[in-house]
Order: structure tokens, then C-alpha cells, then sequence
């Protein structure tokens, strides 16, 4: 476990002669409220380290050392974006093995999967659940961790091989590179959509004035200790509740203690007392009406689609998917805008 500055900096020189760093990260998000980057897997042939970025150290010089090389990392998506808070710029030079396998025509495409089908490999699935901001780590999740990235880079000589036998490097090439700018841009969710829950358009309209207030409350409370929302109160006890409260009737609480159970209660009070007015209005997306042309668009788009999948041994939903093909049907930019040249051309689209 590399936890020091001194010993950050002889691993960086290391392995910063080679081209191509096998990369992993894990994170504390089923223990805590605020993601936490808890731990950094770096392996090139032959050796594998473990940072610890709980330790106080720089991350600096890690990500100095990265510039220019190609990172391996499988689904990299949410390891980008973690280590982007960290001040990562990102790669310049990304090989997905999630991408490339997908693309390869795997059906199993998870790292679990593809390690044990090209290595033997088992991942214990104890570990991946774990609380990686515990310390010292056993040995168990230690050993996880490294087999995380301790075949990433043979895997991607694999799949790079296969790609290239298969004429579709330049499309892996296109999908890293979209992955790379996607990682970038910053997700912003809707307020208004939070609140509602799987199964909250089964409340009455109150219903829903009051779950919306109890998961704000929910949220405050999580966030005060630090702690993911389910741990505070699971979403089938929000939906319970607020239907509950709004029925005229007071939920079982007494598993909520002091503070907490009294300010759930004033919440659902306060909720209760909000005008017709201020409930929360249903979300009706508006219908678009297709012309004949239109549908007869899609259907061709989605028979090419469908048939190139086929040909291809690929899942047509990799080429496009089908909001993607009623965006092109009607000839929104947008859509053709977010294809990939490989993907217009399978397509036929300008």
C-alpha cells in the first residue's frame, strides 16, 4: 500500500517508463453520503500498486505520470469522473475493455465475467460491496483490488487483437474517445425528478407533496452524517409513510430515534398543511405526433439496424438505440450529432 509522498514518487518512476498502465479505482458509495476515493490500482507488467489516497497524499504526480499513456480500465466512465474531482485532466489515450468487449460481440461483457472466461479468474463478490475506507485493509480485499487491474493489460492485447482481426480498432478508437469527453461533462438531474420514487404515481397527488418533502428531509439528514440515504430510511418506508401520513394516519417509527423521528414528523406536518396548489404536478412528457413518413423512417433505420447487428454479431443496440433511431426518423440534429462515423456509415446516414 503506497501511502506516503517518498514512496508515491519511486512508483511513479516506476512504472512511468511504460506505455500502457492498467488503471482501477474504488470508492466508499454504499458506506457514505459523498463518494470518497479510497483507493487507486496501478499495475504494468509484472508489478501492481495500491495508492492510498485517504493517506494525505498528492495525487500530482500519479497524474503527471499518466499523461500521454494509454490507461486501461474497464467501464471507465465512473473512475473518470472520481478521479476528475481529484484534479485528473483524464486520459489522453483510453482503451475500455468494457467498450472493446461489447464491441468484440461478448454478451457478458462485466470484468467478473471476462476474467474468469480469458484467465480462470473468480472475483470474490464479498469484496465488492465492501467498505474501502477502512483501514488496514485484509488481506481479502487487498487481493480483490489487485486482480482488479493484474490482467487488464493482457485482456486489452486480447481484445486489441481481435478488434483489429475484426476491422473494428477505429471504431473502438471513436467509442474511447466519446467515453473520454462524456466523462467530462458534468451530470445534472432534474430536482423536480429526485423525489420521485419507483411507485410514487401510485400516491394521490398530497401523497406526493409529502414524499417529496420527507426525501428532502431524508437527504438533509444523510448528508448531515455523512451517511447514503438508505441507511436513514429505505425508499419502500418514504412510499409507506407519505401514504400513510396522508391518509390521516401516524406510520410506525419508533425504529427513529430523538431528533430524527421528530423532525420527520414536523416535516410530514408541514406537508400536510401545503395549498392544492403547491403539490407536486404529474410530469406528462409531450406526445409527439409521427407522420406516416416518419414511422416509415424508423422502421427502415431499425430493419438496417437490426440487420447489420445480425451480420455483425453485435447487439443492434451498440449501432444505435431506438430513441436514437425516432430522433433520426425525424431528422433531429441532435441525434446525428451523437452518432460515431462508424455508426453512420452502418446505418447509411449522413
Amino acid at each position: 500500500m503506497i501511502s506516503t509522498d517518498t514512496e508515491l514518487a519511486e512508483a511513479v518512476k516506476t512504472f512511468a517508463p511504460h506505455p500502457r498502465i492498467a488503471l482501477d479505482t474504488e470508492a466508499d458509495s454504499l458506506h457514505c453520503y459523498f463518494d470518497k476515493l479510497c483507493l487507486i490500482q496501478i499495475s504494468i507488467p509484472d508489478e501492481n500498486f495500491l495508492i492510498d489516497p485517504l493517506a494525505g497524499i498528492s495525487l500530482d504526480p500519479l497524474f503527471e505520470a499518466l499523461e500521454g499513456k494509454t490507461v486501461i480500465i474497464h467501464s471507465a466512465d465512473y473512475d473518470l469522473r472520481l478521479l476528475r474531482r481529484c484534479n485528473y485532466a483524464g486520459p489522453t489515450v483510453l482503451f475500455d475493455t468494457m467498450i472493446a468487449a461489447r464491441l468484440c460481440g461478448a454478451t457478458e461483457f462485466g470484468l467478473a465475467a471476462l476474467l474468469h472466461q480469458h484467465f480462470g479468474v473468480t472475483l470474490a463478490k464479498a469484496s465488492q460491496k465492501a467498505n474501502w475506507a477502512r483501514r488496514p485493509l485484509p488481506p481479502e480485499m487487498l487481493h480483490y483490488a489487485v486482480n482488479d487491474t493484474l490482467n487488464l493489460l493482457t485482456l486489452s492485447q486480447i481484445q486489441e487483437s481481435r478488434l483489429r482481426e475484426l476491422g473494428r480498432y477505429e471504431w473502438f478508437e471513436q467509442m474511447c474517445q466519446k467515453a473520454i469527453r462524456s466523462a467530462n461533462v458534468t451530470r445534472e438531474r432534474d430536482p423536480d425528478t429526485l423525489w420521485r420514487l419507483s411507485g410514487y404515481a401510485d400516491l394521490s397527488p398530497r401523497g406526493g407533496a409529502i414524499l417529496r418533502a420527507l426525501w428532502h428531509w431524508r437527504d438533509e439528514e444523510a448528508q448531515s452524517v455523512d451517511k447514503p440515504a438508505f441507511h436513514i430510511l429505505g425508499n419502500d418506508l418514504l412510499l409507506e409513510f407519505s401514504d400513510q401520513f396522508d391518509k390521516g394516519r401516524t406510520p410506525d417509527t419508533r425504529h427513529l430515534r430523538g431528533s430524527r423521528r421528530a423532525g420527520l414528523l414536523q416535516t410530514a406536518e408541514e406537508a400536510l398543511l401545503l395549498p392544492e396548489d403547491a403539490w407536486p404536478k404529474a410530469i406528462r412528457k409531450p406526445r409527439l405526433r409521427t407522420t406516416q413518413e416518419q414511422e416509415e423512417r424508423f422502421k427502415q433505420l431499425r430493419k438496417i439496424r437490426d440487420s447489420a447487428g445480425t451480420d455483425l454479431n453485435l447487439d443492434p443496440t451498440l449501432i444505435a438505440s431506438k430513441a436514437t433511431l425516432e430522433q433520426l426518423s425525424r431528422n433531429e440534429a441532435p441525434a446525428h450529432e451523437a452518432l460515431m462515423p462508424w455508426q453512420r456509415q452502418l446505418l447509411g446516414v449522413d
